[in-house]
């Protein structure tokens, strides 16, 4: 696959005008895309240029040849930033997209101001996870995407297919092309950041849901422990999907730390 040459011809899915905004960044995980972070776009622009990039075969991009490693979805990303003429950011992560960002940290430590890892880990291959990536895998060969994003989209939620914004997750998980969706899989079971936690030297928050299922409190854990700079918030009675479940809090939480805490 030639990589390099959709990731310079990608399409940017949002057009960036020069502003003093400082830019934030929201990298989605598996089966996302950009549209989740709707409330985030309207709480956020206010103070920042707002970017929300989907990665290839996801959401807006699922035209997009699949992706089966994290480095490579890592400078995919970093390929729409250079092209926006976009220096430095702060940088948040979700699920797959937490390990994206660590990738990202990693290949250019000298442009992340400030690192939120939202609902993820320090390895792709989850222990304790819901299903284990194989099955994953074989289930969604089996079932196609429809029918996969319903299901697993409502392990995402503490109450399930009845969780506040379980349906608009849904909906964007089904946008996924199914060679994406394999390809990731594969990324993720064969992707690990923990040697370069202690490298990690942007102040970080660590965000968690007390009732996520697929990253236990393990992997957020050795997050907050093994990165220099790190603070912890846990929210309770959420599972993965905290800026869905409860966006208020969320939002505020996140507003928090980009303000106040030290760069």
């Amino acid at each position: 696959m030639t990589k390099l040459a959709f990731l310079m011809s990608a399409t940017i899915n949002s057009s960036v005008a020069k502003t003093n905004k400082p830019t934030l960044v929201f990298v989605h995980g598996y089966l996302g895309g950009s549209a989740q972070w709707s409330d985030q776009v309207d709480y956020f622009s206010r103070d920042y240029t707002v970017i929300t990039p989907d990665l290839p075969g996801f959401g807006l991009h699922n035209h997009l040849p699949p992706v089966d490693s994290i480095t490579s979805f890592a400078q995919y990303v970093l390929t729409q930033l250079d092209q926006q003429e976009i220096g430095n950011f702060f940088l948040l992560g979700h699920s797959m997209g937490g390990m994206i960002v660590q990738e990202i940290i990693r290949l250019a430590p000298h442009r992340i101001s400030k690192l939120v890892l939202y609902g993820t880990g320090p390895i792709g291959n989850m222990p304790g996870r819901f299903e284990t990536i194989e099955q994953s895998q074989q289930r969604l060969q089996q079932d196609g995407v429809a029918m996969t994003a319903k299901r697993i989209a409502a392990t995402w939620f503490a109450d399930g297919k009845n969780g506040n914004g379980y349906q608009a997750c849904a909906d964007i998980a089904k946008k996924a092309s199914l060679p994406a969706g394999l390809a990731a899989l594969t990324a993720m079971k064969n992707w690990s950041g923990e040697a370069e936690l202690p490298n990690i030297k942007a102040p970080t928050l660590v965000l968690w849901g007390d009732l996520d299922k697929s990253y236990l409190w393990p992997l957020p854990q050795q997050l907050w422990q093994e990165i220099p700079n790190a603070s912890l918030s846990v929210v309770a009675q959420c599972s993965h999907a905290v800026h869905l479940e409860k966006p208020a809090l969320f939002n505020d939480i996140l507003a928090d730390f980009l303000k106040h805490s030290p760069v």
